[in-house]
Order: C-alpha cells, then structure tokens, then sequence
C-alpha cells in the first residue's frame, strides 16, 4: 500500500467523493460506482442507455468533485479531428505559427453520443486515450493526469452513426449499461430537479487522486485470481474446451488479452473502494460483465436467437471453476507480509 496512504484513508476519500455526487445524482450507483473504478484504475468508460438519465451530469459533477476540468464534445457527423485534439493557427503580425489545445486537454472529457462521429475522429481519439498524447503538426504533446474519456452512445437511435470500430471500443476498460429509473428514483428526480440543486463540495484533489492511484496498484491480487481471470477470457475463445458448446455458435471472436488485464486492475480499484488491501474472487466476478461484453463479437446466431453477451457471460461465470485457494485469509497474509 501507499507510504502515505492507507487503504482505509483510500476508502473514506472516495466514500466522501461519491456521497457529494449522490447530492445531486439520484440513482444510478452501479454507473457512479463504476466512474470511481475508472478513475482509480486510469482506464476509459462507455456508457450505454436512453437520453435523460443523467449520464453528462454525473461526469459534470465528479469533475466538480475531485476539483479536476471538465469538457464535454458533442459528436457530429461534421466533427474533424482538428476539433477534438486542436490545430496550429498561423499568425500574420508575427510570421509564426502557435498552437491551439483542443477539449482533449481535460481531466474529465465526455465524448457524447461517440458513435455519431466518423472513422477519422474516433481514431483521433484512439491516440489520446491509448497513448494520453496527441500529435498536431510536429509536436506531441501530453493530457493532463489524471484523464478519464467517459463517451456514451445512445442504443436505440442508428440513423446517422457509424459504428464503433473493435480497435476503439477495446480501448474502453469498461461498457456500463443503464436503464430506467425507478418510481420513487423518479420521483425524487423530479423533486430535486425542480428545486434549487444543492451546493457540491470537492471532496479531492487531482493530486490526491494521483496518490489513490498508486494505491490502488498497490493492491495485492493473488496469482490463483489472475490465473482465474485469464481462465474466464480463454472460455470466450475456446468455448468448447470449457464445456461451453452451447454458446459457441454464438460467438465469432472471444476477448482479447486487455480483458484479462483490465479485470485485475478493475478488481484492485474496487477493492481499494470496498476498504480492503487485497483482491477476492467476488471482486473480478462482480467486473466481468462491464469488462468483457464489449470485447465479444457475436454471430448471426446470437443475433437471430436474442442471444446477448451478458447472457454468454453469465454462462461462463456459472461453468470456470473457482480458484482452489481459500482466497480471503490466503489474501490477507500476503497483503500483510
């Protein structure tokens, strides 16, 4: 763990961060619980769900909370990449050219509706979000630490998109799926957004968040958990040496190796969330839905059959044997030695 953090100082920051959200954010815990997994495990998030649930003003009000920038870019068809990273302007007066910084340079950026954006844009955003640099004219330059794309897409509009290409949505480290609120969530909504919102608080530093960072790295997972998370990728792959021959029509190509990364490193920030020093088996089950179903790409049948990839997921959580170890106390003695 961090010299100069403690997971439970860890825990209670981002405890705080999230309770100055929830000041104005009703709902959606799965979503705002997942930002914070982002945030801690420096990866990228896609969100896909209806118009109206809050998804650009939850961002807004993190970026508010951890005292970071925040830019939002509305996709277009129009969009040129000049747009999102900036261009070099050429000045008369002086003969010399100077450099103009696009929205990317940000904490928090939203990419909205992403998939309304054509192939030269995404891929603009491919280079950021892969390398946290961009490239105008000659010079690279680097983003802001911390850097977290949040971009959401809407699923049922697809007159005037073009489709994520692979490359791009595996960048993502997580898709998060959101729906409808409930009667009474709504009812609050309605309450609260009817009303003057309340005040939020920054509950963080970007420093602090650099440092949470760290932590989270520090977080110790077992090699039976990572040889576990490799073992639930592989069963995407080959489906049938797992027993899965009633899935494997319905899937042309299994996830790639960024999977099994990102379910570690998912695993240790929600750990460091959960108050805990050491990853469980639970933590990279409760990530494997968000971290792998939009690396599967699913044939026809799946499609003619209604066949999703949470359902193929869930399959093959229910079949990968668990790790052997008695994980929590082998965990914890390790994460203390």
């Amino acid at each position: 763990m961090s010299n100069t953090l403690s997971n439970t100082g860890a825990a209670s920051l981002m405890e705080h961060a999230l309770y100055e959200v929830k000041k104005i954010i009703v709902g959606q815990d799965h979503l705002l619980e997942r930002m914070l997994v982002a945030l801690l495990a420096r990866g990228h998030l896609l969100v896909e769900g209806v118009p109206g649930l809050a998804k650009t003003l939850a961002i807004k009000t993190l970026a508010q909370v951890i005292g970071g920038e925040f830019k939002r870019i509305q996709f277009t068809p129009d969009l040129v990449p000049a747009d999102l990273v900036g261009t070099r302007i050429y000045n008369q007066k002086t003969g010399e050219f100077s450099t103009s910084f696009g929205p990317v340079f940000t904490n928090l950026l939203l990419a909205d509706e992403i998939n309304r954006a054509p192939a030269k844009v995404q891929s603009a955003l491919l280079e950021v979000m892969q390398e946290r640099q961009v490239t105008i004219g000659r010079d690279t330059h680097k983003v802001p630490d911390p850097f977290l794309v949040l971009a959401t897409q809407n699923p049922i509009e697809t007159e005037g998109t073009y489709p994520l290409p692979e490359a791009q949505v595996d960048r993502f480290m997580m898709k998060v799926l959101i729906g409808y609120p409930t009667n009474q969530e709504e009812f609050i909504i309605v309450e609260r957004m009817t009303a003057a919102l309340p005040a939020v608080e920054m509950a963080l530093t970007t420093t602090q968040l650099i440092e949470l960072q760290r932590a989270a790295d520090q977080v110790y997972a077992d090699p039976a958990l990572m040889e576990y998370a490799v073992q639930l990728v592989a069963a995407t792959r080959r489906p049938v040496e797992y027993g899965l021959d009633d899935i494997a029509a319905y899937i042309l190509y299994g996830a790639s190796p960024r999977a099994s990364i990102n379910l570690i490193l998912t695993a240790r920030a929600l750990a460091l969330l959960r108050d805990r020093s050491y990853v469980l088996v639970g933590d990279v089950q409760d990530m494997a839905l968000d971290v792998m179903r939009h690396r599967l790409i699913l044939s026809y049948e799946a499609l003619s059959d209604n066949v999703t990839s949470d359902m193929i997921l869930a399959r093959v959580l229910d079949q990968v044997p668990l790790p052997a170890l008695p994980l929590q106390q082998h965990a914890v003695i390790n994460a203390n030695a």
